[in-house]
């Protein structure tokens, strides 16, 4: 792909006259692609309206890893005027890229006062001190067959389902752990491991249950289909759960989820009525031949590198 062809996808990602499945196309093509001129493309929409647009803008810089985005995340996390869903991505992409040079900007704001904001610093403060002294523990890790980058790694391949569940549902444990846990269960990918998770939907913190419905969504498995259904309904639920509820229906992409998703396109929050738009457009992915989009979202989603894809 020539650096021209670079720069088109570059201006339908900032073209906000576009619709929105157009730019996060673009996006996860650029994702795809990787490199400084790429980093500096994404970094432009972070002034956009869209909270959901922004939020996949730093979830995508967080998982090209490249320490060349370190500056832009940064400024993302110290805005207060970002949206709390933003600079929660922000941080989590700041500790997936894995640098210790980040810790004490996470640490300054693992006491902000947005609780998904100081959640999400305290998590990537746990995962880079547990990449510094972990050496030992890598090689027993459960296999992550999505290859996301995930906040916090998974237990230990001797796991059983049902500590891990027990694990993932003690309120009384530090995140870091549940995380853990939660992670393992998705690496099983079992109708028993998903019904566990699903349980996660319940549990008082907001970012944990956003992160619950994430890997729900990647492991794209029909047996959450009614606790996704019911956080994303509740009109007292978390925008940004029901966001993610929206996203992980849509990756499981049965007729029962389209029929959900197209309840909620004109839901009174901006967020949760455009994740429903663009989880439709998973959904004719999902059920589609469009060997096109296997290039950005559907897919990317699922953590493949298809940077050769459609070339």
């Amino acid at each position: 792909m020539t650096s021209v062809d670079k720069e088109d996808i570059g201006k339908v990602l900032n073209d906000q006259s576009r619709p929105l499945k157009e730019r996060f196309r673009a996006l996860f093509t650029l994702r795809n692609l990787g490199g400084k001129d790429s980093i500096d493309m994404i970094a432009q929409s972070f002034q956009d309206g869209s909270a959901l647009l922004k939020h996949e803008l730093a979830y995508c810089l967080g998982q090209m890893q490249d320490e060349y985005a370190i500056p832009v995340l940064t400024g993302v996390l110290e805005d207060k005027n970002q949206e709390a869903m933003v600079r929660h991505e922000a941080g989590e992409a700041l500790g997936a890229i894995g640098s210790s040079d980040v810790m004490h900007i996470l640490e300054k704001y693992s006491a902000d006062p947005v609780t998904e904001v100081a959640e999400t610093c305290q998590l990537a403060i746990a995962r880079l001190k547990w990449l510094q002294n972990s050496q030992n523990e890598k090689d027993n890790l459960s296999e992550n067959p999505y290859l996301s980058v995930d906040p916090a790694p998974p237990e230990t391949r001797d796991s059983d389902t049902q500590h891990l569940t027990t694990t993932l549902l003690d309120e009384n444990l530090p995140l870091f752990e549940r995380y853990r846990a939660l992670f393992s269960l998705r690496n099983m990918g079992t109708t028993e491991s998903v019904v566990a998770l699903a349980k996660g939907l319940k549990c008082k913190s907001a970012l944990f249950r956003h992160e619950i419905a994430y890997v729900l969504g990647q492991v794209q498995h029909d047996a959450c289909i009614k606790q996704l259904t019911e956080n994303l309904k509740d009109p007292e639920e978390n925008p940004m759960v029901r966001h993610e509820c929206a996203e992980a229906l849509g990756s499981i992409a049965t007729d029962e989820c389209m029929k959900i998703l197209h309840e909620y396109l004109k839901d009174k929050e901006r967020v949760v009525k455009e994740s429903c738009e663009v989880a439709l457009d998973m959904c004719e992915y999902e059920k589609s031949t469009d060997f096109q989009y296997a290039d950005t979202m559907a897919k990317l989603k699922q953590g493949e590198n298809l940077m050769t894809a459609g070339d």
